[in-house]
């Protein structure tokens, strides 16, 4: 099958300011250009290239609504992995500048404020109705976290320490992750809601709900064409990175300062990864420094189509973090990702393949006779 090479599509959402910010008194510190790519800080803190603005595939403003996220930034990846290609999503930004919000929403029986995954879960049914009639498929969830750099099954709680496995017909991949095949929407929003309730969440001064973990849940579409024999996989990573943290503001402290200290570690991973693919110097890219980078490997200038949505706070009370997210998403927009389909040959396609395996063979053994001669 043939590959396309692109880059991964970067895209930027501002949430409204919050009650802290707001009883702190902070302003509105950004705007945005009428093409709502480019958006500019008023900060002292930017200097060089960051006064001249960011520019991304699409900067979402305070007011942005759940649907324009997923039409824009999600909706093409998910045609594609129906089409047999892995996709990636994922959402990175401080502590409590709307991640969870933008990728599960508020309430997922709500059409204004379901997230990007019930949104993808909705997408592929329909899809699927609606494909050729020749066409089945099966579909298949897993939920994870990583949390304290140990990997745990949301599906089943108390395997909390699985391993990350690869191999060459697999690639990269979570051994004894559980799945669920399911049938429609419900079944999955069920498993979405069991996985929910199993994430670890704490409260700090920052964000009352703060993710401790980075969660992933994994959607595995089968295709098979009946009438050939034809077949194609898509996986589809949902990525949910736990926010970074300036333990000062979020007043961490015992356990809770322990998992900031991992959160920080495991995102300077992910920064480390994307430098190395942006440098344009590096030879070695340290996937394996995290268990994060390391499932996300081929996310990340790999066999991937894959968006970014880096969430941010448009208040002068967060704009350091703000300013660093913004770096981030400049930093990564410069990765390629090479996308192939993950196909199966028919039986027709592998017996042409034998004939002419096959027919090579008798030539190979007829030159080797006259070579003898």
């Amino acid at each position: 099958m043939s590959a396309s090479t692109n880059n991964i599509k970067v895209v930027c959402r501002f949430r409204p300011m919050n009650s802290i910010e707001q009883r702190e008194g902070s302003d509105i510190v950004v705007s945005f250009d009428d093409n709502l790519q480019t958006v500019k800080m008023r900060s002292s803190l930017a200097s060089g290239p960051d006064k001249d603005g960011f520019t991304f595939d699409r900067v979402f403003p305070m007011k942005t609504q759940q649907a324009e996220i997923f039409e824009y930034g999600v909706k093409g990846i998910v045609k594609d992995v129906i089409d047999g290609y892995n996709g990636t999503v994922f959402a990175y930004g401080q502590t409590g500048s709307g991640k969870t919000f933008t990728m599960m929403g508020a309430d997922i029986d709500s059409e204004d404020l379901r997230g990007i995954i019930p949104r993808i879960t909705e997408q592929i049914f329909t899809s699927i109705v609606e494909s050729d009639p020749h066409l089945e498929y099966l579909v298949k969830v897993s939920y994870m976290e990583i949390y304290l750099e140990r990997i745990r099954d949301l599906l089943n709680p108390t395997s909390d320490n699985l391993q990350i496995h690869e191999e060459k017909s697999k690639g990269v991949y979570v051994k004894n992750l559980s799945d669920y095949y399911v049938g429609n929407a419900k079944e999955v929003y069920e498993i979405m809601r069991q996985g929910g309730q199993a994430r670890m969440v704490t409260a700090t001064n920052m964000n009352a709900e703060s993710s401790r973990s980075h969660s992933i849940f994994l959607i595995t579409i089968q295709q098979r064409n009946t009438e050939t024999g034809a077949q194609k996989t898509g996986n589809l990573y949902l990525v949910d990175l736990a926010g970074s943290e300036k333990v000062g503001k979020t007043g961490a402290s015992g356990q809770t300062l322990e998992e900031a200290k991992k959160i920080n570690k495991s995102l300077s991973a992910l920064g480390m990864v994307i430098n190395s693919l942006t440098d344009g110097k590096s030879t070695h890219i340290p996937y394996r420094d995290s268990k994060l980078t390391r499932i996300l490997q081929e996310s990340l200038g790999g066999n991937s189509r894959t968006t970014l949505i880096i969430n941010c706070s448009p208040s002068s009370y967060n704009e350091s973090e703000t300013l660093s997210t913004l770096r981030f998403g400049m930093r990564a927009k410069s990765i390629k990702n090479t996308a192939r389909v993950n196909a199966e040959l028919s039986p027709a396609e592998l017996k042409d393949v034998h004939r002419s395996i096959g027919g090579r063979t008798c030539y190979l053994e007829i030159w080797r006779a006259s070579r003898t001669r």
